[in-house]
């Protein structure tokens, strides 16, 4: 008794690891859409469900000869050889066809077996221990899907085979459009015949592709190629209901979608393989429609993308440059906006050495003109400082000197002479006395004028003025609102800058009048000194005229400046402008 215990124990632990074995039965031929989605999609949810092994069979119903008994009796008995060894442990019914063939074959075939099943339009009684989905076909969806892409369609031509069950379908569902469209129905026509009628829509027609297998001339065909047929000649839009048909010549419709209608059973087939009894899981419904476009055949027939309702998925449109490569052109933008930058920056960072080069040059340049300058202006001032020092030991010796030496004769002869001649002798004496003592004031007074410490800057213009007026150039002198008291340096610096400004008008410009102007403003003093001479070339006196340079380096020590302004035969215009660091009275110097 253990024994047998043990045996059925081991019996049932067998049965149920042993490999799962499927049988799946379609409503159409080997070589149609649904079997190719349906042999990819449901071995792999299967296998990829279970934990043990799959034995997976496939057999095919021609849907055109199944209303033939002797077809039916036929392929049962093939059914029945061919897999009288299996047990099966689920039967998968793919659309009506095969669900009905499974209801009448139950009890010879599959007793006791669970079934899946898919169907398209309601089971009122399904066959024992089984359970599936029913997705109702919507052949309406399209034409609605017909009006928004076309509102000015007028006719709707429907083709399909004489034995399809989808015409009597379409007709019962096309009734609430009649009014709406003039359908005609071009069901049984041999195929010549209706190429050459598709070929000669009137406008403002479409097509609705329904299924042909055979032609009204009995000649079989496959469905999706006579839909190529059709499209190569029809001169008007096609639709259809079933997505199979995409990519042969329709614009899309509200198709149903055969890839979910096999996932969709599947998941219930897997159910029922993992233990699950069929007649305990309820049978669903199913939505499969999804409306589609094809974008080749928008184009094709004019129609507009705008007019494609939200929603609805345009296929195979072609991609633009863009689309197709984005990423790339999003990368070399990348790479050469990066290598831009780069370039840029090297570009700037050359300009800028070659700017900063620029400014080391000129720096060098004008560090080395400055030196130059100072050295020519160096030598200058030795020549100048030794001409003076010439000029002023000439002045002693052939003055200052000979009035000394003249000065002691008389003081000789006056310490020897008589009585009637001693005033006559004092009297010369005095007189040399008092020459002598004229020209060493006059030699220091040109040497330094200490008179501008006492008198202050106008009055030593002033003077200035009387001094050299006593030649046939007429001087002028005008001052106004100039502070009573000035820094010393700024007061030498302008009476020496006027002084050598006469004195080269003087003796070079030939001048009959020169006119010198003194005016205070708020933070500067302005003097211009004007005359009617014969003017000379600015540029070429920098480079030999003394005078200037020493007005130059006198102005720019006190923070001040000059402008020269003169050319040959228009007289000479010298402006100098000083700041007033320190004032310590704002009342006009007097006069």
């Amino acid at each position: 008794m253990a024994l047998v215990l043990a045996e059925l124990q081991a019996s049932a632990a067998w049965a149920a690891q042993r490999q799962k074995q499927v049988l799946v039965l379609y409503s159409t031929r080997r070589d149609s859409k649904i079997v190719e989605v349906g042999e990819r999609t449901l071995p792999q949810i299967l296998d990829g469900g279970l934990g043990v092994g799959l034995d997976y069979y496939s057999e095919y119903i021609d849907r055109v000869r199944f209303p033939n008994s002797l077809y039916q009796a036929g392929f049962r008995d093939f059914l029945r050889l061919k897999y009288e060894r299996h047990e099966f442990d689920l039967v998968i019914a793919m659309d009506d066809v095969a669900l009905e063939f499974v209801r009448s074959c139950r009890g010879d075939l599959f007793l006791g077996t669970p079934v899946v099943f898919f169907a398209s339009s309601n089971v009122t009684k399904p066959p024992p221990n089984a359970t599936g989905v029913i997705a109702h076909l919507n052949l309406s969806g399209t034409l609605d899907l017909v009006t928004q892409l076309q509102p000015d369609i007028k006719h709707v031509f429907v083709v399909s085979s004489p034995e399809s069950n989808y015409a009597s379908l379409a007709r019962e569902q096309f009734r609430s459009f009649e009014g709406r469209f003039d359908i005609t129905y071009l069901t049984g026509l041999a195929t010549r015949e209706l190429e050459v009628q598709l070929a000669t829509l009137p406008a403002h027609s479409v097509i609705y592709y329904m299924s042909v297998g055979r032609d009204g001339a009995g000649e079989f065909f496959h469905p999706l190629e006579y839909l190529d047929r059709l499209a190569s000649v029809a001169n008007a839009p096609i639709y259809c209901w079933v997505d199979s048909a995409m990519d042969h010549g329709i614009v899309g419709g509200r198709l149903k979608d055969q890839k979910a209608e096999a996932e969709a059973v599947g998941r219930l087939a897997l159910r029922v393989l993992r233990g699950e009894q069929a007649e305990s899981i309820p049978i669903s419904s199913a939505d499969l429609q999804v409306s589609q476009v094809d974008w080749r055949q928008l184009r094709r027939w004019g129609i507009s993308e705008a007019r494609v309702p939200a929603g609805t998925l345009v296929r195979f449109r072609e991609l633009s440059i863009w689309d197709r490569y984005h990423v790339y052109i999003l990368g070399a933008l990348a790479l050469l906006l990066a290598q831009t930058a780069l370039i840029a920056g090297l570009l700037i960072q050359r300009a800028r050495r070659w700017q900063a080069e620029d400014q080391v040059h000129a720096s060098q340049a004008e560090l080395r003109t400055s030196y130059e300058r100072i050295r020519d202006l160096g030598s200058r001032l030795l020549n100048a400082q030794e001409t003076e020092r010439s000029r002023i030991a000439r002045e002693l010796h052939d003055d200052i000197n000979q009035q000394v030496a003249l000065l002691a004769i008389d003081l000789e002869l006056l310490g020897a002479a008589d009585r009637f001649q001693t005033k006559n002798l004092a009297d010369e004496a005095l007189n040399r006395a008092n020459a002598l003592a004229r020209s060493v004031h006059d030699l220091s007074h040109r040497l330094h004028p200490a008179k501008l410490r006492l008198i202050g800057l106008v009055a030593a213009l002033q003077s200035l003025q009387h001094e050299l007026s006593q030649s046939e150039m007429a001087i002028t002198f005008r001052h106004d609102d100039v502070p009573r008291t000035l820094p010393p340096d700024l007061t030498l610096c302008l009476f020496r800058v006027a002084q050598e400004a006469l004195q080269n008008a003087l003796k070079y410009s030939n001048a009959r009048e020169v006119v010198v102007d003194l005016s205070g403003r708020s933070e500067e003093l302005v003097m211009t000194i004007a005359d009617n001479g014969v003017g000379f070339d600015v540029d070429a006196a920098w480079g030999i005229g003394l005078g200037l340079i020493s007005m130059g380096e006198r102005l720019e020590a006190i923070g001040g400046t000059f402008e020269i302004r003169s050319k040959r035969g228009a007289g000479t215009h010298l402006e100098v402008r000083v700041p007033l660091s320190v004032v310590q009275s704002t009342e006009p110097a007097s006069v």
